[in-house]
Parts: C-alpha cells; structure tokens; sequence
C-alpha cells in the first residue's frame, strides 16, 4: 500500500515490517526507498536488529532519484523487525512487498 516515511534519525529507527512467528515460515522482504529531499540522503536498514556491521545496511538515496531498491528479497522470520532510519527526518520513503513463504 502506502509509503512508510522515515521519521527517525537513528537507533531504533521507524518500524517498517514485522516477520512472521515462528521458524517454519519466512518473509522474502523487498523495499525501495524514494528521497523528495533536495540533498543526498544516507539511509539505514535494521534488518532484523541493530548490531553492526551483521543487522546494517547503509546506502546513499540520492536527491529525487526516484525508487531504489534497498532491500532485495531477502528473507526474515520469528517475528524480527526490519526498521529504517535517515540523515534527516521525514525526507525519505519506503515501500515494497513482502511473499511470505509457507512450509
């Protein structure tokens, strides 16, 4: 559906998914991310938790570049949380899709 715009600036960021419970199903998880700034702006993915370098990703939005993909199908479950934070508040949009894969 709609866009999940990235309010907060750093740990713990702006939840963005919930995986499914349990270990017997998985969520194949894709998201892009849109910045409307007109600077460059550093985005950060907890992907399942906030310890670094293991749960990060960092990539560079660049200004008005339109959808890029952030997060490409990977896969999550028993109930782990994907949150995103920015360089700078309410810039930076997220949206995707999530398949969840049933055992």
């Amino acid at each position: 559906g709609k866009n999940i715009k990235v309010v907060a600036t750093a740990t713990a960021g702006t939840t963005v998914h919930t995986a499914v419970a349990g270990t017997s199903d998985m969520d194949e998880v894709w998201l892009y991310a849109c910045n409307t700034d007109s600077a460059d702006r550093k985005l950060t993915i907890e992907y399942g938790g906030a310890t670094s370098p293991d749960e990060l990703t960092e990539v560079t939005i660049t200004a008005e570049a339109g959808w890029v993909l952030v997060c490409p199908g990977l896969l999550l479950q028993n109930g782990l949380i994907v949150k995103a934070f920015a360089a700078a508040a309410n810039v930076v949009n997220i949206n995707g899709f999530v398949n969840r894969i049933t055992a």
